[in-house]
């Protein structure tokens, strides 16, 4: 008998006056695996990954790669904030990138994307230089990042808002916390894990990816693929270290 075609034959026993009645359910040997009988192995695709995320391959149709703020700005190192070692995090995503595209997963990007005067400046009461000012050399995507086509891109910051997260940003008056389109565009597409990389590790990054857990997506972070602003020797590691806490796979 064919593993696949084989089925428990129903019956039904009925006791002394009626009084009880066991039925045996016919199921074919496909559902049962479907079903996760611990003797058979699953033979649909469409079920869940069940294993740890670090024994998962990093990308599939269900993942999107986050890459976040990839500028000049923070890119380059004539930019106003660069980021020490964001020339080999660009290689390492432009290789993320592809492997994500290669297994049919989708690639959303993030910019800073500010207007001349908003309260995130040092000059109107923020702690940052200027930097990424919309339509400007500092906010282009550094050229070095290959972005595929098809790409999602969010825009942060356009009326003056604050945050570093890819998915919400304060209101730069009240503060009130408001979302940016990124995971309305992720559940449209059907995404349930996101890997996160780009820069930097310590602020957007680290928000991109505790905002994604917050939400209840799976989250990875790609760990060469990342480079921290560190105001403070030591923000880089401590960030990986409070992801890595939150449960963040960090690989």
């Amino acid at each position: 008998m064919a593993s696949g075609e084989g089925r428990r034959v129903s019956r039904a026993v009925v006791g002394p006056g009626l009084r009880r009645i066991r039925l045996a359910v016919s199921i074919p040997f496909t559902a049962a695996q479907q079903l996760g009988h611990p003797g058979l192995s699953a033979a649909s695709s469409d079920l869940p990954d069940l294993r740890p995320l670090s024994e998962r391959p990093r990308f599939d149709p269900s993942t999107a790669l986050i890459v976040a703020d990839l500028q000049n700005d923070f890119a380059d190192p004539a930019g106003s904030l660069a980021v020490s070692g964001a020339d080999q995090v660009i290689l390492a995503v432009n290789a993320a990138v592809a492997a994500a595209v290669a297994a049919g997963g989708a690639v959303a990007l993030t910019q800073d994307w500010h207007p001349e005067s908003t309260p995130h400046f040092a000059k109107d009461g923020g702690i940052w230089p200027v930097h990424c000012v919309a339509g400007t050399w500092g906010a282009e995507l550094h050229p070095a990042f290959d972005v595929p086509a098809g790409a999602h891109r969010v825009r942060k910051g356009e009326q003056g808002e604050d945050g570093y997260s890819g998915f919400t940003m304060r209101h730069p008056i009240s503060g009130r916390e408001m979302p940016t389109e990124l995971e309305m565009i992720l559940r449209r597409i059907g995404i349930e894990r996101v890997v996160v990389a780009g820069l930097a590790t310590d602020y957007c990054v680290k928000a991109t990816a505790m905002d994604a857990v917050r939400l209840g997506f799976e989250v990875g972070l790609l760990r060469d693929a990342v480079a921290a602003v560190n105001l403070e020797p030591d923000d880089g590691e401590l960030a990986l270290a409070e992801l890595a806490e939150a449960g963040v796979d960090i690989r």
